[in-house]
């Protein structure tokens, strides 16, 4: 299977309640992107969106209109849709310091997450993309270290694993994975269309789930401080 995972929120609550990771599954990638490629070219008729190298889906230029048709039609192009979803709030005590919220590591952790939710598989191939960010306190390799570690155990021996950053201004399944996300992102912290949005994909979606939901509540309930 080829993943594509993204994400859209802010770590440190400044911008946003809710924090998305997520993206989409599929067998056949080189279609996935010829189908978005195809419908920026047919559909867009703004010359300056429908060539960009990258298309966001935060783009103020793109109509909102233009965004729902555009979730339409990848929701129809064969994908399975998983992510996690967190209020930045809940954010466990372990990914705090006196700085502040350790972004990295907390970042490695949700992906892993997410990734778990997909597992166990047969597949003998399991290849994850993610659209290329620098991690605060986790370099490249240590991130794909830590991911492989976490996830070995429910893959196949056999399985091909591979872990790979790309630039999301060369890889179009990254920004199908952006387009996905801003959707969501949208659709948990109340924003313009977010019910619209989310229910043209929700048919496509094979996992969805909340982190860290009850943690702060399990502390209030031993009555212990989380920074104690």
């Amino acid at each position: 299977m080829y993943i594509f995972i993204d994400e859209s929120g802010d770590l440190c609550g400044k911008q946003s309640e809710f924090f998305v990771v997520g993206g989409f599954i599929t067998n056949d990638p080189r279609r996935t992107a010829r189908v978005f490629r195809k419908w920026r070219k047919t559909k867009f008729t703004n010359k300056k969106l429908r060539y960009r190298t990258e298309l966001k889906f935060s783009d103020t230029r793109l109509a909102e209109e233009m965004r729902l048709k555009t979730l339409g039609n990848l929701a129809q192009s064969d994908i399975r849709i998983f992510y996690v979803f967190f209020k930045v709030k809940n954010i466990p005590e372990n990914y705090h310091n006196k700085k502040g919220v350790e972004t990295g590591l907390l970042y490695t952790e949700i992906v892993e997450q997410a990734l778990r939710f997909l597992l166990p598989t047969g597949d003998l191939e399991f290849r994850v993309y993610r659209d290329f960010r620098q991690l605060k306190g986790v370099s490249q390799a240590k991130f794909n270290e830590l991911l492989k570690i976490g996830l070995s155990p429910n893959l196949s021996k056999k399985a091909v694993v591979q872990l790979e950053a790309v630039n999301s201004a060369n890889n179009t399944n990254i920004q199908i994975a952006d387009w996905i996300c801003g959707a969501l992102f949208r659709y948990y912290n109340k924003g313009k269309n977010g019910d619209r949005y989310f229910s043209l994909f929700k048919n496509s979606i094979v996992v969805a789930e909340e982190l860290f939901k009850d943690y702060w509540e399990n502390f209030a309930k031993n009555k212990k401080s989380p920074f104690k």
